[in-house]
This record gives C-alpha cells, sequence and structure tokens, in this order.
C-alpha cells in the first residue's frame, strides 16, 4: 500500500504542476493549458512547460519569461 499511495501523490503533485495556468505579466492574458492556444499553434493539454521558447503572448507578443503561475 505504501508503494501506491507514494505513488498516487507524485501523481497528483505532477498533474496539478503540468495543469497550473500561467498570467502574462504585461497585459493580464491567462495561458490555460486545458485550451492551449491553438491560433498559436499549442495543443489543448500543452503544459506550459512544454509551449516552445520562442511562442509569445498573442494578446501583446511579449514572450515566456514574462509569464507567471497564476496563484488560486
Amino acid at each position: 500500500m505504501y508503494i501506491c499511495y507514494v505513488f498516487k501523490e507524485h501523481l497528483k503533485h505532477k498533474t496539478e504542476t503540468i495543469m497550473k495556468k500561467y498570467v502574462c505579466t504585461v497585459c493580464g492574458w491567462v495561458y490555460d493549458p486545458a485550451e492551449g492556444d491553438p491560433e498559436g499553434g499549442i495543443a489543448p493539454g500543452t503544459a506550459f512547460e512544454d509551449i516552445p521558447d520562442d511562442w509569445v503572448c498573442p494578446l501583446c507578443g511579449v514572450g515566456k519569461d514574462d509569464f507567471e503561475v497564476q496563484e488560486d
């Protein structure tokens, strides 16, 4: 049972990390991994960390470095 519990907690943490929303600190646009950015070539279900480094905010054009995790 211990191994299953540890694995379950690991998956829970990984899912919470992957599904975090990120907000642009310049314009306030929110990247939601559940929605992605289809117009920018980012499929729904794509974690922010997996977005290419040359991707830019669809609203104001700044890079990934100008995004922060959105606190709930």
